[in-house]
């Protein structure tokens, strides 16, 4: 089995206020402070550390590439949102990653935010299976379209204009924050759902262009999954 995941974050202000010199206690004002004083890139992205979790949405697929079922999580309780994840991965013993920048970000703040309250990873993802750069499972997109760093790694968005969809209807990742702070927990978990489906789509097409999936069952697969991609962008919640 594989789980294709996605989270999305925002920025820890408590962490970030205990981390920056003379933090203000304005928000707006802490964050420029931040990003001058910890990120290392010119988006002015902070480093994982500094993410909190506020919503995880899972698919679980067969090794073939068949879905099986959907689950998620987002709400204020971050800790409540790591110990569901947990338990949900706990299903399965020998379970396979699918995401885009995992390896670089998810996975990270995954680590870092479970370390913070005291809790315990699933075994798996520590095994070296998961933890081998070259990994078969745990199979991260930026790696595979980039080979592993030897070109520029493509965003989500720009493989879904490649292979004729449109991904990112429902929001951008830069609007998580403001959704945030007004509570609108549904639409980040729709937003977070889409992601995890156009993850799902880029896996399949790639599959069959590296001759893994036979013709016929990756159209059924793809028209599907393009179906609920569909669905997910025009059902976005009020």
């Amino acid at each position: 089995m594989y789980f294709v995941f996605d989270l999305e974050t925002v920025p820890d202000i408590n962490l970030l206020r205990q981390a920056v010199d003379g933090p203000s206690d304005d928000d707006t004002v802490l964050l420029e402070q931040a990003t001058e004083q910890i990120s290392r890139n010119k988006s002015g992205f902070m480093p994982p550390m500094f993410h909190r979790i506020v919503s995880w949405v899972g698919l679980w697929i067969e090794n073939n590439g068949e879905p099986r079922n959907k689950v998620s999580w987002s709400g204020t309780d971050e800790k409540e949102g790591i110990v569901k994840l947990m338990e949900t991965l706990s299903v399965y013993k020998d379970f396979g990653l699918i995401h885009h920048n995992g390896k670089g970000f998810d996975l990270p703040v995954l680590t870092y935010r479970t370390m913070k309250y005291g809790l315990q990873l699933v075994s798996r993802l520590n095994t070296y299976d998961i933890k081998y750069r070259f990994s078969k499972v745990n199979i991260d997109l930026m790696d595979e379209f980039s080979n592993f760093g030897a070109s520029q790694g493509p965003k989500l968005k720009h493989l879904g204009l490649l292979i004729g969809l449109s991904f990112k209807q429902t929001a951008e990742g830069n609007e998580v924050y403001a959704m945030y702070q007004q509570q609108q927990f549904s639409k980040i978990e729709h937003y977070c759902y889409e992601d995890v489906m156009a993850t799902y789509l880029v896996w399949l097409h790639l599959k069959f262009t590296t001759g893994e999936l036979q013709s016929e069952f990756f159209h059924n697969l793809r028209d599907r999954a393009t179906s609920k991609l569909l669905e997910i962008q025009q059902t976005v919640p009020a």
